[in-house]
């Protein structure tokens, strides 16, 4: 079944916010104002599509979702 049109924006959105988190060095005030948007914005959407700025390794940020974090985290108790 094709992607519907909110998943389709969705991914556009993701793509867009790791492209200019990258332009900017993954300073989010940066990225935010790249995409004409706040600071708190950019954070909320670095949560929802779990981006994980935290683990920046060669300039590549560690993307995973909420889904495999929890499960990472029942998995360490």
């Amino acid at each position: 079944m094709p992607d519907t049109l909110k998943e389709k924006i969705k991914t556009m959105e993701r793509d867009a916010i790791l492209n200019a988190l990258e332009e900017s060095l993954w300073v989010q005030t940066r990225a935010a104002r790249r995409l004409g948007i706040t600071e708190r914005m950019i954070g909320y959407k670095i949560k929802k599509y779990g981006i994980d700025i935290k683990e920046v390794n060669d300039g590549e940020a560690k993307v995973s979702s909420s889904n495999e974090d929890e499960q990472q985290n029942n998995n360490n108790y």
